[in-house]
């Protein structure tokens, strides 16, 4: 008898016992009662009702779920391989535990269709230059998509793409030749800049026939620089009627 009494008496204090829940600052408990959605409890200490009522924690803190790499073809026809990280937090414990069986394992599911889906509608290029629009538009489809199951996406960021060696190789032949391209524009445009400004030099010495002179015998003080050649050139006839003229009125 004494044996029973204990044995009844060690139930009802684990009965008890296990009717008061302490939940941490960053956790809520959904309770049902008898299957039914009954409150969303915490945090601090809360009073199940044994056996009547039970409770699924939830955790409200940001979680990080890493994306597995993604085999995909962009819309160059290009094969990569694109793998993401996801940032999101549960800020509706109700929906996030009625409405999908497994959030964790949904919102995984879904980040890598998503990724699939936005980055096979861009150009290799795209990926490889644009990722903050891409990393905001997949973060926005998520966060839509996600609504009805109680989750806030953060952020999205895309880690890695990985592309075969083949195109790696092409890639730099692109980039090569783009340089190549840059490279005779500047030239080109150094070209027809330059022969602009002589145009206007050649318009403002034939203004000026004096000019003209001065000019031609700048030209041969430079050339007379050089000491270590013979120097052939013609006179001009202004510049002997001129000299004429001078040493006449002497």
């Amino acid at each position: 008898m004494a044996t029973i009494l204990i044995t009844l008496a060690v139930v009802f204090i684990a009965i008890i016992a296990s009717a008061f829940r302490v939940l941490r600052e960053y956790e809520r408990g959904v309770v049902f009662m008898l299957g039914r959605f009954y409150r969303v409890k915490g945090p601090g200490l809360i009073i199940i009702i044994p056996i009547v009522q039970q409770m699924v924690r939830v955790d409200l803190r940001t979680l990080v779920l890493d994306v597995p790499s993604q085999d995909l073809i962009t819309r160059d026809n290009v094969s990569v391989q694109v793998n993401a990280v996801l940032y999101f937090r549960v800020v509706d414990p109700q929906r996030a535990i009625i409405n999908v069986e497994n959030f964790m394992e949904a919102t995984g599911q879904l980040a890598q269709t998503t990724l699939r889906s936005v980055l096979g509608q861009h150009e290799l290029d795209e990926l490889l230059s644009e990722r903050d629009k891409l990393n905001d538009d997949i973060q926005d489809i998520l966060d839509r998509q996600t609504d009805q199951w109680g989750i806030k996406v953060a952020n999205v960021e895309i880690k890695h793409v990985d592309i075969n060696e083949s195109m790696i190789r092409a890639i730099a032949k692109q980039a090569e030749a783009e340089r190549e391209r840059r490279a005779k524009i500047i030239h080109a445009d150094g070209e027809a800049e330059a022969a602009a400004k002589l145009v206007d030099a050649a318009e403002q010495l034939s203004k000026q026939p004096a000019a003209i002179q001065l000019r031609y015998l700048q030209t041969l003080t430079e050339i007379a620089g050089d000491k270590s050649n013979t120097i052939v050139f013609p006179l001009p006839a202004q510049l002997m009627d001129t000299l004429s003229s001078v040493l006449s009125k002497k």
